[in-house]
């Protein structure tokens, strides 16, 4: 893999240390700015909005910078982002500041996914979106723990700052080593009408669809299981962090298989890791009730839920091939996103109006099920387009 690989990883690092290390400091930033904690954790949803509207907004107003220039900008947004929020003077300026960097994560990522398959051999596509994603994984595995640590023991201000050094490190790192390309032509096919025209091809909203419910499964569950580990398997509130560990090792493994089976045959492995996802789901709603069960179920969780990155990103590069690719491989970031949120919703609701806490992995096993329809609607009507056997193709 090329070095210019481990530079996108590096921004890919950073952006997902300051989107979750918010969630192990919220008792820090509503005990200094003097808000409640609930007002604290709208940080996170501030942040995930900013995800969702970053990425149509910074499409649509940057489709002719070159990927080069873009993502060093992205960066430089995300930098300044992630300073304003270590020098926030009260709660509304600091979300503010989340927001902003926000809008450089969708695009980011999307546009980083763009550059990493142009980087690599065709038959590596898939493994090299997957090394950018190692960031994002490791950011979870290392850098939340620690940043959660340099906040609680200096400050949360500390985080924010050593994110911000972070997001220094990573400019330098993309401006050395990603190689130069060329602006998009001033052609109307090319410009952003024509890259927004993309959006209503009807495998690309399929493919962004399969996004957003194989992840609504993911957060359905992933979001309470501290309360499932704790209330229901048996854990003590100090053994869910090291569990959690568990969860992120599967991440890393779940993450770089995905990419190199995806690279064999895509579309098989769209299908074989929703499989995998929805299986876990199910498997967890027993292995819950074992503590020794609940640790591998949590692992396996981690695997499956990572295992769909790198193929989900390539299927939805796959259908907006030519104009309009950098963009909606962007949307389909902020699909992951909207799954986020919606997930979190399903599984409260669960909790609060349904079967209650020990039914959450349940129904969430039932929604990767709904994607997978989705794909299979979507093979049917490309068959049906270009008469021939779409996995004949792939």
């Amino acid at each position: 893999m090329p070095l210019a690989l481990y530079a996108l990883t590096a921004g890919a690092f950073g952006i997902g240390v300051t989107e979750f290390v918010i969630m192990g400091l919220l008792l820090d930033v509503s005990a200094d700015l003097g808000v409640s904690i609930s007002a604290a954790g709208m940080l996170i949803s501030g942040y995930a909005l900013g995800v969702v509207v970053g990425a149509p907004l910074l499409g649509a107003l940057t489709g002719r910078l070159s990927k080069k220039t873009l993502l060093l900008a992205l960066m430089v947004v995300f930098t300044v982002g992630n300073l304003a929020c270590a020098l926030a003077p009260d709660y509304w300026t600091l979300m503010a500041a989340r927001v902003l960097t926000a809008f450089a994560h969708a695009s980011f990522f999307g546009v980083g996914s763009v550059v990493a398959t142009s980087l690599v051999a065709p038959n590596r596509k898939a493994s090299a979106i997957a090394l950018m994603f190692t960031g994002l994984t490791v950011a979870n595995i290392l850098g939340v723990p620690f940043g959660t640590w340099l906040g609680q023991a200096y400050g949360w201000r500390s985080a924010f700052l050593a994110v911000t050094l972070v997001g220094v490190i990573a400019v330098a790192v993309i401006a050395l080593l990603v190689p130069h390309d060329e602006p998009a032509a001033a052609d109307p096919e090319e410009g952003s009408e024509g890259a927004l025209a993309v959006l209503g091809r009807r495998p690309v909203l399929l493919g962004l669809l399969t996004t957003v419910l194989s992840w609504v499964g993911v957060f359905a569950a992933f979001t309470y299981l501290a309360p499932i580990l704790t209330r229901i398997s048996g854990f003590s509130e100090a053994a869910v962090s090291p569990i959690l560990l568990v969860f992120g090792g599967g991440l890393v493994a779940g993450n770089l298989l995905g990419g190199r089976l995806a690279d064999r045959r895509l579309v098989p492995t769209v299908i074989g890791t929703l499989v995998a996802l929805s299986a876990v789901l199910f498997v967890m709603t027993a292995a819950i009730h074992q503590p020794l069960a609940a640790i591998i179920a949590v692992g396996l969780l981690g695997a499956a839920a990572f295992a769909t990155v790198a193929p989900l990103q390539m299927w939805v590069l796959d259908k907006a091939r030519g104009a309009g690719q950098g963009l909606a491989s962007s949307f389909n970031i902020a699909a992951f996103n909207l799954g986020n949120a919606i997930g979190a919703w399903l599984g409260g609701f669960v909790i609060d109006h349904g079967p209650g806490l020990g039914a959450v992995t349940l129904v969430a096993g039932l929604v990767p099920l709904a994607a997978i329809a989705v794909v299979f609607l979507a093979l049917r009507l490309e068959r049906r387009a270009i008469g021939s056997p779409a996995l004949a193709q792939c």
